[in-house]
């Protein structure tokens, strides 16, 4: 059961973050509802999406899971960049529909291939999806609010640094999985 939890702890790292630059753009209490919801509910389906996929595709998975990562958060994070610099100061974006849904998968993509690896940790499939969404969404829900007190104190500062840490995300899993074997 520890493995399991801190499976869910390094799964959740990059949802975190990104929650983090949610807040920072100015997301309240609802908007951590949603970004933990979606966070959490795509980091516990991917993995049993993996699971379930089983081997066979894994190499398939693996050979483009951090090209997509890497496309859509620098996006999302040269999307916040952009706003941070644009002229007349108007609210920041926030993730919402479809683009919270991308950076939720574009963040969760590797708990898919995580997924292949459950039955080795010898609990229950359900049990282990469950533990990793609800991990990932309680995180994700606090790193908005965290996000959010540190973004009041740094204003448009902190929306920059979030669209930079989405781009960071990507760029990670991207050097991670293509020149170090992750």
């Amino acid at each position: 059961m520890v493995a399991l939890l801190l499976l869910a702890l390094a799964l959740s790292m990059d949802a975190f973050a990104a929650a983090l630059s949610q807040g920072a753009a100015g997301a309240g209490r609802g908007a951590a509802l949603r970004i933990g919801a979606a966070f959490g509910f795509a980091q516990g389906a991917m993995p049993l999406l993996g699971w379930g996929l089983g081997l066979a595709f894994a190499q398939v998975l693996r050979a483009v899971d951090h090209w997509i990562a890497l496309v859509l958060l620098s996006a999302l994070g040269l999307k916040m960049l952009r706003e941070a610099f644009a002229e007349g100061e108007g609210p920041p974006a926030q993730l919402a529909g479809w683009a919270l849904f991308t950076c939720a998968i574009a963040t969760s993509i590797d708990a898919a291939a995580a997924g292949l690896t459950l039955p080795a940790l010898g609990v229950p499939i359900l049990l282990a999806v469950a533990t990793i969404g609800a991990t990932t969404a309680i995180l994700s829900y606090g790193g908005v609010l965290a996000g959010r007190a540190a973004g009041q104190w740094l204003g448009r500062y902190a929306e920059i640094a979030g669209g930079l840490i989405l781009i960071g995300i990507g760029v990670k899993i991207f050097v991670e999985h293509q020149f170090l074997g992750g």
